[in-house]
């Protein structure tokens, strides 16, 4: 998607940083305060305020007040780590580059190959200046599908996902629980820490790094509860 004039639309047109609110009546230069405009546009607001320029376009009016509304701190954030995360890369002695989106676009249209996302990653920065793509090239297209749904569930030993169950607590555990189980008798007596699947009747699955057995939920005590 290309700039265009935030008042009529046009397009591919020398553009302007423009004031919404103009300075000449309270405005200041706050990046929420600032918008794209045409020339022409720009002359024809001049100092008016933006609500006159527009109260024959209501909707637009609209748009352009809440958009600059919006809090911005996702891209203050960005932007106040993307350099020092760039440096701490290149600290590591590992060649490291950057670039931009119209860099990118200068190195794709510059080689002649069509705007497609895989090829855009091949023409980042200064390594993208000159890549050989052959057109009997193709990317590897791997799908990713959901569990279908998001109910708690057995757990490896790593805590992730297996098995789904009902998202229920008994005994004041839930599956995902990690808890040292003293087993007092039988087959696997002694101390053991691990993730727990939880049961109705009381004998949980017990999962721990070396084995996977069912004690009874009086064996334990929580160590780390899966409360999110």
């Amino acid at each position: 998607m290309y700039p265009k004039c935030a008042y009529c639309g046009a397009e591919n047109v020398p553009l302007e940083v423009e004031h919404i609110q103009p300075k000449a009546k309270g405005g200041t230069n706050r990046i929420s305060n600032l918008t794209l405009a045409c020339v022409p546009c720009n002359l024809r607001k001049g100092t008016t305020d933006i609500k006159d320029f527009l109260k024959k376009k209501p909707e637009l009016l609209n748009k352009i007040l809440s958009q600059a509304k919006r809090p911005l701190k996702d891209a203050a954030a960005v932007n106040s780590t993307r350099w020092k995360l760039f440096e701490i890369l290149k600290s590591t002695g590992l060649p490291v580059e950057v670039g931009s989106g119209g860099r990118t676009k200068f190195n794709r249209t510059s080689q002649g190959y069509q705007k497609v996302h895989w090829i855009d990653a091949a023409c980042v920065g200064e390594s993208g200046e000159n890549v050989v793509i052959p057109t009997s090239m193709k990317p590897l297209i791997a799908k990713s599908s959901g569990h279908g749904t998001r109910q708690v569930c057995n757990t490896d030993k790593y805590g992730f996902p297996i098995s789904h169950r009902t998202a229920t607590k008994f005994f004041g555990y839930k599956t995902g629980d990690i808890v040292k189980a003293v087993v007092p008798k039988g087959k696997y007596a002694g101390t053991h820490v691990g993730r727990i699947g939880v049961k109705a009747s009381g004998s949980f699955k017990l999962q721990t790094a070396t084995m996977t057995f069912f004690t009874s939920y009086k064996h334990m005590k929580p160590v780390h509860l899966r409360d999110g």
